[in-house]
């Protein structure tokens, strides 16, 4: 799993920043990416990352402030023009349909893949063989969501070591053990996947919060998560600034992430007052709280790793 941010700037594109968006990088469970958010110029910014447009599979829209918002219908668009045919799946807060299928119907533009449109409720709103997703409320001048991404424990470490006594050729053996399977070799011995396999990974945890106060609600949501992005729009000498326009300052970030108890936070959603050297004073705010914080930095790779719980 990976972070890419395509986007980390508040209300409009500056020359450092583009407006919010953030793609998880599902490649290697999955093959694919989910995106959160999509301000204008989302999918000019994915141009210069690995991800494929093609491969996105689903959306997750926090609110319907422009700046997360106005780049969908292109990447819709272009998302049909590059090839892509399966199905995906956008979720958000309710008017998100009208928003989609009004900009499609008027532009006249034609899909070759089925979109699913969503508007969600607080609670789990995904679940599959891989992941959970849950949403909750968070608190901003219009209804705005955060997104909690827990996967599921994952197969444990082959002993390679134990295989290679045991005369255990690498290759697609490896692969089915790997996947819990036994395997007979061809001398008749059976081989126990549970023999050979360490115990599970426990699944990762990121929780990306939309534009908000400081609110109870996104601690719920990030508790004990791998990662934490949270908006950090306003330094903390501007904490009356970010109470009026409903918005969290670099500190309130870095308090929320304390008492979520997470690994580590990234900051993001940066007004356009500050240019790139002035988010290190940011960051160093944060940092006096919770040390494990940095500023995000547009189309850089944020893996996680995860840890033991």
């Amino acid at each position: 799993m990976e972070l890419w941010f395509m986007g980390t700037g508040a209300g409009m594109p500056i020359k450092e920043r583009n407006v919010t968006s953030v793609a998880l990088s599902l490649q290697r469970r999955r093959g694919t990416f989910w995106l959160f958010d999509c301000g204008e110029g989302t999918q000019h910014r994915l141009l210069h990352s690995p991800l494929r447009l093609s491969r996105m599979e689903k959306l997750f829209v926090t609110h319907l402030h422009g700046d997360h918002v106005y780049g969908i219908p292109g990447l819709l668009s272009s998302r049909s023009s590059l090839g892509g045919t399966d199905p995906l799946q956008v979720y958000g807060p309710p008017g998100l349909r009208e928003l989609i299928e009004s900009s499609l119907r008027i532009t006249g533009t034609h899909l070759d893949y089925p979109l699913e449109i969503k508007e969600i409720e607080p609670g789990p709103i995904v679940v599959d063989g891989d992941f959970t997703v849950e949403a909750a409320h968070l608190d901003h001048r219009i209804e705005c969501f955060g997104y909690r991404v827990s996967e599921r424990p994952r197969g444990g470490k082959l002993n390679v070591e134990l295989l290679a006594e045991l005369g255990v050729p690498a290759g697609p053996a490896y692969g089915e053990l790997k996947k819990g399977r036994d395997i007979v070799l061809e001398d008749g011995r059976t081989i126990r996947s549970v023999d050979v396999l360490g115990a599970p990974l426990p699944g990762r945890i990121v929780a990306i919060m939309g534009d908000t106060r400081p609110t109870a609600g996104a601690v719920a949501l990030a508790r004990g998560a791998d990662l934490l992005v949270h908006e950090a729009t306003f330094g903390d000498d501007l904490a009356g600034k970010a109470e009026l326009y409903g918005h969290s300052t670099s500190v309130q970030a870095a308090e929320i992430a304390f008492a979520a108890g997470v690994e580590r936070l990234l900051l993001t959603h940066f007004s356009s007052r500050y240019k790139t050297e002035d988010l290190a004073e940011l960051e160093a705010q944060a940092r006096a709280i919770f040390p494990h914080t940095d500023a995000a930095v547009e189309l850089v790779p944020y893996t996680v790793f995860g840890l033991p719980r």
